[in-house]
């Protein structure tokens, strides 16, 4: 067999094991949260056109003067949380997690993972966690699809971006609580949000 062919066929035997976010969402443990057919499962906090679009979650027209959220029903500790998400770029959003209020849904009161290009002090902007841990440089989310993997245990929270890890953080504020994915401004559009407990 000549060196292409060998080539040829261990890349086939390897491509079954090449990382991609949808497959590590689906493996053991993985619980889906949200996706179109499980909107309903989330409490609506703020005024906000969620809706299932196309086999998305999308909102893109705020109808109220707060800020608007989707929150889970559960509360959780420690987990990993993938979040498959599109936002323009003009869009202020973000992934909260360990809610301490589940009807008072702020960056004082959860940790939010950023998702704001936008933002004009940049460094709380995407990829970091607002008020707590700065991201630099600060990466671009708008007008692409992007995939955030968050990861709380204990005292320790990782947000990693794209596959690079953007920022993390060592507190114990919040230690329990509720999921939330918030609207904002601009479009914000979720393929799937899955979570596994750890």
């Amino acid at each position: 067999m000549n060196r292409k062919a060998i080539v040829l066929v261990l890349g086939l035997a390897l491509a079954p094991f090449t990382f991609s976010p949808a497959a590590a969402q689906s493996g053991d443990g993985w619980v889906t949260l949200l996706d179109d057919k499980t909107i309903g499962d989330w409490n609506r906090v703020g005024e906000s056109n969620w809706r299932a679009e196309d086999g998305l979650i999308v909102a893109d027209k705020r109808s109220g003067k707060d800020f608007a959220y989707l929150v889970s029903r559960n509360a959780y500790k420690d987990f990993v949380l993938q979040v498959e998400f599109w936002a323009s770029d003009d869009a202020n959003s973000g992934i909260f997690i360990r809610c301490s209020d589940a009807g008072n849904i702020t960056d004082r009161t959860c940790y939010e993972a950023n998702i704001f290009d936008g933002r004009k002090d940049q460094t709380y902007g995407t990829g970091g966690i607002t008020h707590f841990a700065e991201v630099n440089p600060m990466p671009k989310a708008g007008g692409k699809w992007n995939t955030y993997e968050i990861t709380a245990k204990g005292r320790h929270v990782t947000v990693v971006l794209n596959g690079q890890k953007t920022t993390e953080l060592r507190n114990g504020l919040f230690a329990e609580g509720p999921v939330a994915l918030q609207h904002a401004a601009g479009t914000i559009k979720v393929r799937k949000i899955a979570i596994k407990p750890l």
